[in-house]
């Protein structure tokens, strides 16, 4: 799953950064001059570099928000098979009295017929 979701996000980056390369490709055949063009060249890639960070930041959390998820999960897992074991001995604890009851029930019952036939 983690491999699924990193190539999702590399696609994503490859794309941002075909984008990025277009736009300069663009400007720099745009007709206007080449100071004007690399002025605006280079507010572009401040603003796409500011936006690179924001969305390495962005992963970044998404990132730590996903282990922490795996962290709570595997918590609550650990505490479902501990509850479960501990259903299971009082279960089998359960039955083993029930069982300790039945053979002294029989028992009883086994010694009152003894006396009844003699």
């Amino acid at each position: 799953m983690a491999e699924r979701d990193n190539k999702v996000m590399v696609g994503a980056l490859l794309l941002l950064a075909g984008g990025i390369i277009g736009a300069g490709v663009a400007l720099m055949y745009a007709p206007q001059s080449g100071e004007k063009t690399r002025k605006e060249l280079g507010r572009y890639a401040k603003k796409a570099r500011r936006k690179g960070e924001e969305a390495l930041e962005a992963v970044e959390d998404f990132s730590e928000q996903v282990g922490e998820m795996a962290e709570a999960v595997g918590e609550r897992a650990s505490e479902i098979l501990d509850r479960g074991k501990d259903m299971a001995y009082g279960a089998k604890k359960g039955l083993l009295k029930a069982l300790e009851d039945g053979e002294a029930r029989l028992m009883k019952e086994r010694s009152r017929l003894a006396k009844l036939i003699g």
